[in-house]
């Protein structure tokens, strides 16, 4: 298990989550329907067997609501580290940002533990393409949206 690849995943997440916050009201994106994209997409990917996703996709959205929980504290030591804090402030805000990347190795090092009993190891490894995969899909559709290329 790599984890800088789950951390490209989260990044890319954050990434079009700040796409859609800066997006005007009445053209936000309809979370239902992103989520039913997502669940059909990488259920596609993955092959998913019917017996597979109804396991499969309880843990997958446990999981990820954990790891968004946790982008969230790391969002905001960033925000706390911002503008002038003493030495020891500093000290204790790199020993927080430790404490919680340590927490997201344990829930990916959980989340693999739990899914490779539910889907195969060749699925699991494909899990992180496909996210990402998606997550590019996407952003391309946004910028044809927009008018880009």
């Amino acid at each position: 298990m790599k984890s800088p690849q789950y951390l490209i995943i989260v990044l890319l997440l954050m990434l079009s989550s700040i796409t859609y916050a800066q997006r005007p009201q009445e053209q936000r994106y309809d979370k239902e329907k992103f989520e039913a994209a997502r669940v059909a997409f990488i259920t596609n990917r993955l092959d998913l067997k019917p017996e597979q996703a109804e396991k499969f996709w309880p843990l997958f959205n446990k999981y990820n609501e954990e790891r968004e929980s946790l982008m969230r504290k790391m969002a905001d030591f960033s925000k706390e580290s911002e503008g002038n804090i003493s030495e020891n402030q500093a000290k204790q805000l790199i020993d927080q940002r430790f404490s919680v990347q340590s927490d997201m190795l344990k829930l990916d090092q959980k989340f693999m533990n739990d899914i490779t009993k539910v889907i195969t190891h060749k699925q699991a490894v494909a899990l992180g393409g496909a996210n990402r995969d998606f997550i590019r899909q996407i952003y391309r559709m946004n910028q044809r949206g927009r008018g880009g290329n």
